[in-house]
């Protein structure tokens, strides 16, 4: 994709210099699209990032850049290693005995689902996905996807229950596949998919009832 590209619903470009925007709206800017290259796996993980090449690709000082990186930290998604060098978080925190726990947790849930045990199978899965989410070793950030996961596990209950376990996709199963081939672009889709099954069931849930 060109450093031309708009990024989202600003009108600033990549590439477009300070002077061509405010500094708030060039900041945002910047931040969205290394955001978005890492959602896409343009950025991959365990790869050590320069600001100074950053900001000459992108056509702009190393300022917004630096603060776009610093946001970006505290979010989870980078380390900040020194004040140039700055690595994203991912695969190479899933070590060998971590990625046994991860299989010994799924075969839990396959065996739950077959049974169709609901409470196991969601605990099971809360299980496998804080699996991956700790081993980055960000509590804050941990703090605020079990908020998350406090709103909608309650619906989840509810929906488990009425549709049952049976025809779930076992995108678990992709994921640790994807974890031993240190593959992190399959990891993130298998992610995003099962969490989108998810989200699926609720939306399927409230339009039947409606």
């Amino acid at each position: 994709m060109s450093n031309l590209t708009v990024l989202n619903r600003t009108a600033v470009k990549v590439g477009t210099t300070e002077s061509d925007a405010s500094e708030p709206v060039l900041h945002a800017s910047i931040y969205e699209e290394l955001r978005r290259r890492m959602i896409t796996g343009k950025i991959v993980p365990g790869v050590g990032l320069s600001t100074r090449g950053l900001a000459l690709e992108m056509g702009v000082s190393q300022m917004p850049v630096r603060d776009a990186l610093s946001r970006l930290a505290a979010e989870g998604a980078v380390e900040i290693r020194s004040k140039r060098r700055i690595e994203v978080l991912a695969l190479p925190h899933i070590t060998p005995a971590r990625l046994k726990h991860l299989r010994d947790v799924d075969a839990a849930i396959d065996a739950a689902m077959e049974n169709g045990d609901v409470v196991a199978y969601m605990e099971g899965n809360f299980a496998f996905h804080f699996g991956l989410y700790r081993a980055n070793e960000r509590p804050t950030l941990n703090r605020l996807i079990e908020a998350l996961w406090l709103q909608f596990g309650p619906f989840m209950r509810v929906v488990y229950g009425r549709f049952g376990t049976a025809n779930l996709v076992d995108q678990h199963r992709i994921a640790l596949e994807a974890i031993e081939a240190r593959d992190a672009a399959a990891l993130e889709r298998a992610i995003a998919s099962d969490i989108a099954d998810g989200m699926g069931l609720i939306g399927r849930s409230t339009w039947a009832c409606v």
